[in-house]
């Protein structure tokens, strides 16, 4: 226990030093939120990885995809990997840079503004990332404290703060330059840690042939392409979080931020073997749970018989993790959960900050006084996400899956057209937006779950906006 405790105390200290050097290079709001805009291949390869893959993949995600779907949710590594990394990076990666240097931009809602010429979409879709991205950094939350409870048997509340106070200090204090910086650290952990898991689970379990057998020998279907609960779920949960990704916020700024195009195309390659990498061995390993844990065995991951979905991953570490390696993936699950929640705070704060305030308020705002705000921002979201996660409103998966999905629809039909298509129009991005929000929430309200839900509405958001242009073509284009 001292040596583990040694050597996260290490870790802390090695993020208050780089969040101090960050703040020596952090003199303007462009140098606090995109780095200067000259974050170079690598480190953006990293920051986009990291900010993707979070505690809510290892706690609550591998476990309940892997308990229910058995091997077919490696579908969902593939759909992340090669259209939520590489698509992403490789269709839309060279346009954001382009558009964003075209627009004098750094954010989507005021790319809305100005490709739309809409402020009432801006206000909109500002206002959406602050209310949806606050359950989901609450999300992080509370598996870090499940972690730490877990690992550390510390108390759930006591956690949630000092994970709110670390995340805190590096991020107010350097921004984006910090983040970056951080996570190639961060990202290196997470290599480490996933092929330790990787290889700790195999051994554990006498070697996959023999964990595929057992599997299979529990539910065939757990071994099939296609999963116990079907072809439709599993499509949801491919589209939700493989597809939202082209227009989530946190993941579109970092092609504000690189350095050029040819750090593009660099870092396409290198941030997509890092998904194949990390969501590969977190789904696999989810997927070898029925194998290692039951009710009998393991009694905290389950209640009356019934496997409790954030508790699953937990346990299993715990089972087939040597003790002297636990400490491991506790910084791999670390890592990649304060990358997340840098990411998402430093967006929140911004459609507050600089598309609110300074967009419609104070024009007039100095830029001195503009970071300022950011930090201040900063600060305030993270202690409302740590509320939130202190009440624990419902399992990671249903947080994270109203969460991507509520963005999903509002961003991805007025994004996506707006980059590639010069037809669509104001009528059709607004309709796009509420339309698709409209659809998921009242799926979600009428008990639908929350990735088929989010799904649906999504899909909407993509095929109104063509649709609604054309229906007044001429008189709310944009310039």
């Amino acid at each position: 226990m001292i040596v583990k405790v040694c050597i996260i105390l290490a870790y802390v200290l090695m993020i208050i030093v780089i969040g101090i050097l960050g703040l020596k290079k952090t003199r303007s709001f462009s140098d606090f939120f995109l780095g200067g805009r000259k974050i170079g291949p690598w480190m953006t390869a990293f920051t986009y990885g990291t900010a993707y893959f979070s505690a809510v993949l290892f706690i609550g995600f591998a476990g309940k995809i892997g308990w229910a779907f058995g091997y077919s949710g490696l579908w969902v590594t593939l759909g992340n990997a090669f259209i939520g990394v590489l698509g992403v990076w490789w269709l839309l990666g060279p346009r954001i840079k382009k558009m964003s240097i075209d627009y004098n931009i750094s954010t989507m809602p005021e790319f809305f503004e100005k490709r739309y010429n809409s402020k009432a979409l801006k206000i909109f879709s500002s206002i959406s990332i602050f209310v949806f991205f606050f359950p989901y950094s609450a999300a992080v939350f509370i598996g870090l404290s499940y972690l730490f409870k877990s690992n550390f048997n510390i108390d759930y509340t006591m956690a949630l703060v000092l994970m709110g106070v670390l995340t805190a200090t590096y991020l107010v204090l350097g921004g984006y330059r910090s983040m970056a910086m951080i996570d190639i650290i961060f990202g290196l952990i997470m290599i480490v840690g996933v092929i330790i898991l990787l290889w700790s689970t195999i051994i554990k379990g006498n070697g996959l042939t023999n964990i595929t057998e057992s599997l299979s020998s529990i539910d065939p279907k757990l071994t099939k392409a296609i999963g116990p609960p079907g072809i439709w779920p599993l499509f949801c949960l491919v589209f939700l979080t493989s597809v939202a990704p082209f227009a989530m916020p946190q993941l579109v700024q970092k092609f504000y931020a690189i350095k050029d195009k040819k750090s593009i195309k660099i870092g396409m390659i290198a941030s997509t073997i890092f998904a194949v990498l990390i969501s590969g061995v977190a789904y696999f390993t989810g997927a070898t749970i029925r194998v290692f844990l039951s009710p009998e065995t393991a009694p905290n991951a389950f209640i009356n018989g019934q496997p409790i979905s954030d508790a699953l991953m937990p346990e299993l570490l715990a089972n087939v993790i040597p003790s002297s390696l636990s400490v491991l993936m506790f910084l791999l699950i670390l890592s990649a959960s304060m990358s997340t929640l840098a990411a998402l705070v430093l967006i929140s704060s911004s459609s507050i900050a600089k598309d609110i305030y300074a967009g419609f308020i104070n024009k007039n705002i100095s830029d001195k006084s503009l970071t300022l705000q950011m930090r201040f921002l900063s600060a305030f979201f993270i202690i409302l996400s740590v509320i939130l996660a202190y009440f624990r409103p419902a399992t990671i998966v249903s947080i994270l899956g109203i969460s991507w999905g509520a963005i999903g629809s509002v961003f991805l039909g007025p994004f996506i057209w707006g980059l590639f298509s010069k037809r669509v129009n104001k009528f059709g991005a607004i309709s796009s937006s509420v339309l698709g929000l409209t659809t998921c929430l009242a799926l979600y309200i009428l008990k639908m779950p929350s990735p088929q839900a989010g799904t649906i509405g999504m899909m909407v958001s993509l095929v109104v906006n063509p649709i609604f242009s054309l229906l007044k073509p001429n008189k709310l284009a944009d310039n």
